[in-house]
């Protein structure tokens, strides 16, 4: 059965991440951990995602691929495949990163993708990326056929809206304010959950949940503080 884009892989004109990280510099130094939340400065790095040593590994939603390339450069894995929808991001990966050992990087709706390739992967992870911008509906089943029994999610999304408001108590997005390429005004539909809504899409779709970490961190100055909920889950399919 065809999959329905979960974040239709974007053209120039309609990619609402044209403008996001446009400002940073392709020179900007390696990462020299992971960070699962939002200010990227506390909380757990890459154990997480266990041993990833001859593994295959997806980012979903990976941006600018930085993280990928960590992990490319410093766990191990058989590969690292990033994918991201929007075609600005996959340009300032490819700038980036693009001469990384054991880097692939996709541009690619991540159901799609993981859907025509079943039992490809051990572990898939996101931060804020397509797990927070796609519909679970369709992006967890696509990871757990993606997934080897066993294999493993990590994934780590807002414990609220940036703006305070409580996370939803039942599956449903909401619109948040996005740009075209042109600086059009537009918004992006984004999943901000309550931890329980999750627990049970996980569970529906076939993964044992393993750990559910929440990091509070008032953040820098005159910053807004926030909470990330990191959720680690394993593929229950024989």
């Amino acid at each position: 059965m065809p999959v329905t884009p979960t974040s239709p892989t974007s053209t120039a004109a309609s990619d609402l991440w044209h403008h996001y990280g446009a400002s940073a510099s392709p020179d900007r130094p390696a990462l020299t951990r992971l960070h699962w939340d939002w200010y990227q400065r506390t909380g757990p790095g890459e154990e997480l995602l266990g041993d990833v040593v001859d593994r295959d590994v997806a980012e979903l939603g990976a941006g600018s691929a930085c993280q990928a390339a960590y992990v490319a450069r410093t766990m191990g894995p058989a590969r690292v495949i990033a994918l991201d929808s929007s075609e600005a991001q996959h340009a300032r990966s490819t700038a980036m990163h693009g001469d990384v050992p054991r880097l692939e990087l996709v541009h690619t709706d991540a159901a799609t993708y993981l859907s025509d390739r079943p039992s490809t992967l051990d572990v898939a992870y996101s931060l804020f990326g397509a797990v927070d911008f796609c519909d679970p509906h369709v992006l967890l089943p696509a990871v757990a056929a993606a997934l080897r029994p066993g294999g493993r999610l990590v994934f780590s999304t807002l414990g609220h809206y940036k703006n305070g408001t409580p996370p939803a108590t039942e599956c449903q997005p909401a619109d948040v304010p996005a740009r075209l390429a042109d600086g059009t005004a537009s918004t992006m539909q984004r999943w901000v959950l309550d931890t329980p809504v999750w627990e049970k899409l996980l569970d529906g779709y076939g993964f044992e949940l393993l750990s559910c970490d929440v990091i509070r961190d008032q953040g820098p100055e005159g910053a807004t503080p926030m909470t990330t909920t990191v959720f680690r889950a394993k593929s229950s399919r024989p």
